[in-house]
């Protein structure tokens, strides 16, 4: 099958999506000019650069109380930062439920019942139970192509490390289970990783 995605796809579910898999998820905490703290996942996301560390997300959406886009990249406009947190497989429901699009005066730490903790090096919330936490500052928002689509890439200025997850001086994946984004309403669960050295190296 081969399709130019200008025409269509003819299938009963878009499946570009469903291509680029599978996809950590950032689950992004900003707070508002008003101190409340808005919690969202992305799963457009990736590390950009080692020196210095810098992460990267795109949002793709908007909502109706917001300037052609959302909650956390209006934020993130304003404050110039953002937090982002790494999602295990005990929070699946909980990461669920803060994808809801609630009014930009409600709290998604509150919707989800979710333990927040302070920031160190930006004046925002984070997950405390996070397996990991980048607090990040904003290097630049690009709009890009279509009308709603923005990447948003900031610098890794602190991070957290919860201490059951470094295991013989190394952060362990395993020991959480990070959770994934697949296509569709599709999520996976890593709980198996081998190792497989560069012929370099």
């Amino acid at each position: 099958m081969f399709y130019r995605p200008q025409d269509g796809h003819g299938l009963p579910h878009n499946p570009f999506n469903a291509l680029i898999v599978p996809r950590p998820i950032a689950w992004i905490s900003t707070r508002n000019s008003e101190g409340i703290d808005n919690l969202a996942p992305y799963s457009f996301f990736s590390g950009t650069a080692y020196e210095p560390p810098q992460v990267m997300f795109a949002s793709t959406g908007t909502k109706p109380d917001r300037d052609n886009t959302k909650d956390t990249v209006g934020n993130i406009r304003a404050s110039q930062e953002f937090c982002v947190n790494l999602v295990d497989e005990a929070s699946t429901d909980a990461m669920n439920t803060s994808s809801r699009g609630l009014p930009a005066d409600a709290s998604e730490f509150d919707h989800a019942k979710l333990t927040r903790a302070n920031c160190e090096t930006i004046a925002c919330a984070r997950v405390a139970s996070a397996p990991a936490s980048l607090e990040c500052k904003l290097v630049h928002i690009q709009q890009s192509k279509g009308a709603a689509n923005y990447v948003v890439i900031g610098e890794v200025t602190g991070i957290h490390l919860r201490d059951d997850c470094i295991v013989d001086g190394k952060f362990d994946s395993t020991r959480f289970i990070p959770l994934a984004r697949m296509g569709y309403r599709d999520y996976a669960l890593v709980r198996e990783v081998f190792e497989l050295a560069r012929p370099d190296d």
